[in-house]
């Protein structure tokens, strides 16, 4: 906590950060509640992409008219309120191919979900917490002894992320933050990952995630903050052929 605050002291501060994820989580809320989400376009849908980090880089295939309309059909599944969180997000992945280019999957229906509702869904990314891969936010604070050589006995399901959002609401709380506290935990969240980026990052982290500038930029590029350029609208979601798209900045107002 001490280095996220003292690391945005340059960019105007914590809150500033905390404001940033609030607007974004009312871009989404905007294109996928207040709005009829089967009638989700495309453009609409490359502009909230760019805000998703680990959903950009592989979504390419999909960014084209046939294969939205085959994506929206999904989306529309995963917002109706029927099902349990958990089995809406496995229903979605269920629809990709079960492989590891496809883990983005995952991702890109914990993003729309929580940033839609924030206050209904936690943050459920992999970079939270993957029980296959054993690696996140939750092992970076994990409690216990040779924690880099265990297996951490705890699932990935709606309930953990739950629980996470609780402890580090009231660790928040108990350090002074008492508003915009789900926001906080967010922006905590993605420096505790920052950090383990910059200090163990391998290959494949930092193909995604290059050498920092400053030590807020892996926290602003795992919460989307990164994804455009004011002014030119230029974005870092690419086209299938690695064309970076631009998007009219009037559709995320």
């Amino acid at each position: 906590m001490q280095v996220m605050v003292a690391g945005s002291e340059e960019h105007g501060g914590v809150e500033r950060y905390v404001d940033a994820v609030k607007l974004k989580s009312t871009m989404f809320r905007q294109a996928l509640v207040d709005k009829d989400i089967a009638s989700l376009d495309l453009d609409t849908f490359k502009g909230l992409c760019t805000f998703m980090a680990t959903v950009r880089r592989r979504i390419s295939h999909w960014l084209n008219e046939e294969s939205f309309d085959e994506m929206r059909v999904h989306i529309v599944a995963l917002f109706q309120d029927e099902e349990h969180i958990d089995n809406r997000i496995g229903r979605f992945c269920d629809q990709f191919p079960n492989d590891k280019k496809h883990r983005w999957v995952r991702d890109l229906a914990a993003e729309l979900l929580h940033n839609a509702d924030p206050e209904r869904v936690p943050l459920m990314n992999r970079w939270i917490w993957d029980a296959q891969a054993n690696t996140g936010v939750i092992r970076e604070i994990w409690h216990g002894e040779n924690v880099d050589h265990m297996k951490i006995p705890v699932g990935d399901g709606y309930g953990t992320y739950l629980m996470l959002r609780e402890e580090l609401s009231q660790f928040l709380s108990d350090n002074g933050v008492f508003r915009d506290v789900l926001y906080y935990v967010d922006v905590l969240c993605a420096q505790i990952y920052a950090r383990y980026i910059c200090e163990q990052g391998g290959s494949y982290l930092r193909a995604d995630f290059s050498s920092p500038e400053d030590p807020m930029q892996h926290t602003r590029r795992l919460l989307g903050l990164d994804g455009v350029q004011p002014g030119d609208g230029r974005t870092r979601l690419k086209s299938i052929d690695g064309e970076a798209y631009r998007i009219d900045d009037s559709k995320l107002n």
